[in-house]
C-alpha cells in the first residue's frame, strides 16, 4: 500500500506532454484571435453606416470610403476591401456582403483557416 501512495501525480514525461498540448492550442489561439477581432471591427464599421449621421453615406463609393476609414483607424492593413466587400444600393438600403478567408501557417504545410461570410442590410441614414 505504501508503494501506491508514493506514485501520485504526473511524471516528467507526462508534464512535458501536457505542456506540449497546451502550447499547441495556445499557439493556434493566439494566431487566430487577431483575425476575429478584425472581423468584429469590420462588422462594426459596416453597421455604423446606419447610425453615423456625420458621415452622411448616400452612395456605394461613400460606403466604401467610410469602411476604409474605419479600417485605417482599427489598423486593418492586410485585407483588400474591394475583394472582401461587395455593396449594392437597393430600395433605400445598402446590401453589403463581407466574405473573405484568412490563413495562418501552423506547422510546415498545415494551415489554420478562418472563413468569414456575413451579409448586412444597412438603411440609408
Amino acid at each position: 500500500m505504501a508503494f501506491a501512495r508514493s506514485q501520485r501525480g504526473l511524471s516528467i514525461l507526462g508534464w512535458l506532454v501536457v505542456l506540449a498540448v497546451v502550447a499547441f492550442f495556445a499557439s493556434a489561439f493566439f494566431k487566430m484571435v487577431p483575425h476575429y477581432i478584425d472581423f468584429m471591427a469590420m462588422e462594426k464599421a459596416i453597421s455604423s453606416v446606419e447610425t453615423d449621421k456625420v458621415a452622411d453615406v448616400r452612395s456605394v463609393p461613400d460606403f466604401y470610403s467610410h469602411v476604409s476609414k474605419a479600417m485605417q483607424v482599427n489598423g486593418i492593413r492586410d485585407l483588400n476591401l474591394e475583394e472582401a466587400l461587395a455593396v449594392k444600393l437597393e430600395n433605400n438600403e445598402f446590401r453589403a456582403h463581407l466574405k473573405y478567408e484568412k490563413r495562418e501557417p501552423l506547422i510546415r504545410n498545415l494551415d489554420l483557416v478562418a472563413r468569414f461570410d456575413k451579409e448586412f442590410r444597412v438603411r440609408l441614414p
